[in-house]
C-alpha cells in the first residue's frame, strides 16, 4: 500500500459491501465529512494537500476509486452501466465509514461520477462540488448544446483512441521526459498548464502510474465503426464508461430531491476538458492529426463548457443553486496549480453560512 507524502494524511485499506481499496483520511474522526473522488490517470494522492489544507473541524475522505491505484484489481468497471459502478462503490464506501451525508468532490473522472451520483444519491449529498468536471453527456462524440450524437453508434468516444505509447509507458512505469506521450509529459502539457511544474509531482506521477492497465481495464476494450473516426466505445473500463452511449439520462438530475449547492470550479486554460479539447476528436480531426474529418457539420469539437453550463442552468431553473467559478492562468486541475485560489472559493462553499 502506497502511504501518503503529506503529513497529517493517514492511509488504511477499507473493505465495503462493494469493494476493497485504499482510502485516505485526514482531520478528526467525528468531523464534518467531506469525501473526495479523483479523476482518469491520477489516485486519492492527488488530494492530499486539499485534504490537508480543509478547515478545521472537517473530515477528509478520498479511495483509490475502481481502476487505479490500491483498488481490488480483480473489480472491473464494466463500462455499460456509465458511471454506475463507481458511484455506488463511493456510496458503499461511505455506508463502510457510517458517514449519512458528506460534502462531496469529484475531479474530471471523478466529476463525471457526481453526476451518476446526484441522479441516483442526492440525499447523500452536504454540498457538490465538480472540479473540472467531464461533460454530464459523457466524454467524445457529441455536436451540441444538448449532447446530441455525431453518430448513433457514439464513434470516437471510448478507448479506441487512446494513444497507444502512452499506454506502453504506463505499463512500464515510465517516469521519464524521453517521450512526448511519457506520464511525466502528459502531465506538464496536457492536465497542468504548460510551463507549470506541480508541487509533489512524484507523488502525481506515483498515482498516475497506479491505473490498472489492460484490455478490460485501462484503456479498455474497443468496437470497430463504419462512421469516422471508425472505432467506438467498448464494454470495459472508465475510459468507455465515459462514452455519451451508456452516460445515461441527464434529465433526471432536474427532478432530484433534495437539491444540493453545486459549486463548478475549472481553470481558464483547461486543455484536457473545454470546448476545444486537446484529446477530442474533433479538434484532432480539425487540426489533421486524424485523417479524413468529415467536418464541422458532421463532426466538431464537443463543447464540453457550454454542455455543462447548459445543464447547470436548467437545474438552476429547476430550483438548484450553481456557481460557475473560472481560476485564470490555470489548467486541468485548480486545486493542484492554483491551491490558494481553489480551496478559497471551495471553503466558502462547504463552510456554514454567516447567519447559520
Amino acid at each position: 500500500m502506497i502511504q501518503p507524502a503529506i503529513p497529517g494524511i493517514k492511509a488504511a485499506m477499507i473493505t465495503s459491501s462493494r469493494i476493497t481499496t485504499r482510502v485516505l483520511t485526514s482531520g478528526r474522526y467525528d468531523g464534518i465529512p467531506v469525501l473526495f473522488l479523483h479523476g482518469n490517470l491520477s489516485s486519492a494522492a492527488w488530494w492530499e494537500g486539499t485534504m490537508a489544507s480543509l478547515p478545521s473541524g472537517y473530515r477528509g475522505i478520498a479511495p483509490d476509486q475502481r481502476g487505479f491505484g490500491d483498488a481490488d484489481r480483480s473489480a472491473r468497471i464494466d463500462a455499460t452501466r456509465g458511471m454506475r459502478d463507481l458511484a455506488e462503490d463511493a456510496v458503499a464506501l461511505l455506508d463502510a465509514m457510517s458517514v449519512a451525508q458528506a460534502h462531496i468532490v469529484g475531479m474530471s473522472l471523478g466529476g463525471s461520477v457526481m453526476w451518476q451520483m446526484l441522479m441516483d444519491f442526492p440525499g447523500r449529498f452536504l454540498t457538490a462540488t465538480l472540479a473540472a468536471p467531464g461533460s454530464p453527456y459523457g466524454a467524445g462524440g457529441t455536436r451540441d448544446a444538448d449532447g446530441t450524437p455525431c453518430f448513433g453508434d457514439y464513434a470516437g468516444s471510448g478507448a479506441g483512441l487512446i494513444n497507444r505509447k502512452l499506454v506502453r509507458n504506463l505499463r512500464a512505469g515510465d517516469r521519464s521526459t524521453n517521450d512526448l506521450f511519457s506520464p511525466r509529459t502528459v502531465l506538464r502539457t496536457l492536465v497542468v498548464r504548460p510551463g507549470c511544474i506541480p508541487e509533489h509531482e512524484e507523488e502525481l506521477l506515483t498515482g498516475m502510474l497506479g491505473i490498472h492497465v489492460g484490455e478490460l481495464e485501462y484503456p479498455g476494450d474497443v468496437a470497430v465503426s463504419s462512421n469516422w473516426p471508425y472505432v467506438a466505445p467498448g464494454r470495459w473500463g472508465a475510459t468507455n464508461a465515459l462514452s455519451p452511449k451508456y452516460a445515461g439520462d441527464i434529465a433526471r438530475l432536474f427532478l432530484i430531491d433534495p437539491m444540493p449547492g453545486i459549486l463548478w470550479i475549472r481553470g481558464s486554460d483547461d486543455l484536457a476538458v473545454s470546448d476545444s479539447s486537446s484529446s477530442d476528436p474533433g479538434r484532432l480531426g480539425q487540426v489533421g492529426l486524424i485523417p479524413d474529418w468529415p467536418g464541422m457539420d458532421i463532426y466538431p469539437p464537443q463543447p464540453s463548457i457550454l454542455q455543462t453550463r447548459a445543464v447547470l442552468e436548467r437545474y438552476a431553473a429547476a430550483g438548484g443553486i450553481y456557481k460557475e467559478v473560472v481560476i485564470p492562468d490555470c489548467g486541468h486541475v485548480p486545486f493542484i496549480e492554483k491551491p490558494g485560489e481553489a480551496n478559497a472559493v471551495f471553503h466558502r462553499h462547504i463552510l456554514p453560512a454567516p447567519d447559520s
